[in-house]
């Protein structure tokens, strides 16, 4: 796979951020009543949009889902940000894709301004060229909208579009990919299952962060 631009999702593939994420879905759950002790439960927040998930996972309102990640904010931007690890092998990773003068991007669904906050925290910040991610107005928050974004940032014209892969562990980070003409790698050592990632049409699955690296150079 002979790519140039590397654009890669960051919860779930980067880094996992599953204590701070599932933390903040319960700490806005608790403000509506709503008591769920199971963090593992909230793992499927992890990945879309906050508000689709709010909709769909607990039958929120469209109002009432805007409402919550707000809530959610709350405790997210003062502790939920840094409750996050990196995954083991991605900065040897992105290190080699670096060196072998590839272009590395992050697209996420997760606001643009605590993105960027987290790959300073990580100093992820010498690997990657652009950090790219939703407006906090969540005008720009599906994947597909948000890839369309990040090509634009890094200047990447329709006719490069082939020199591009979207890699991510959820069926958003694959469809998104599609929906703007990229090929796309699912992982499993997110949040995705086989299943999800295959029904929603990657072109390829790596297994872990080794395989990743093989295919991405």
């Amino acid at each position: 796979m002979e790519k140039q631009y590397l654009l890669f999702d960051l919860d779930g593939t980067l880094t996992d951020p599953m204590a701070g994420i599932t933390k903040s879905v319960q700490y806005a759950l608790r403000h509506y009543g709503i008591e769920e002790s199971n963090l593992e439960k909230l793992t499927c927040f992890i990945g879309p949009p906050l508000t689709d998930s709010f909709q769909k996972y607990f039958h929120f309102s469209q109002q009432q889902a805007r409402e919550a990640v707000l809530v959610y904010r709350e405790y997210f931007t003062e502790r939920g940000i840094f409750e996050n690890e990196e995954l083991p092998g991605i900065r040897k990773m992105l290190k080699k894709l670096k060196a072998e003068g590839k272009t590395l991007i992050v697209a996420t669904s997760k606001p643009e301004i605590f993105a960027k906050q987290i790959i300073r925290h990580f100093q992820f910040e010498e690997f990657i060229s652009f950090v790219c991610g939703a407006d906090m107005e969540e005008t720009r928050v599906k994947k597909g909208d948000v890839i369309r974004y990040a090509l634009k940032q890094a200047s990447i014209r329709e006719d490069e579009k082939s020199k591009c892969v979207m890699v991510g562990d959820r069926e958003h980070d694959i469809i998104g990919a599609k929906e703007n003409g990229l090929e796309s790698i699912g992982v499993l050592f997110g949040y995705g299952s086989r299943q999800e990632l295959e029904k929603a049409g990657a072109d390829q699955i790596a297994e872990n962060v080794q395989e990743l690296e093989k295919m991405l150079l």
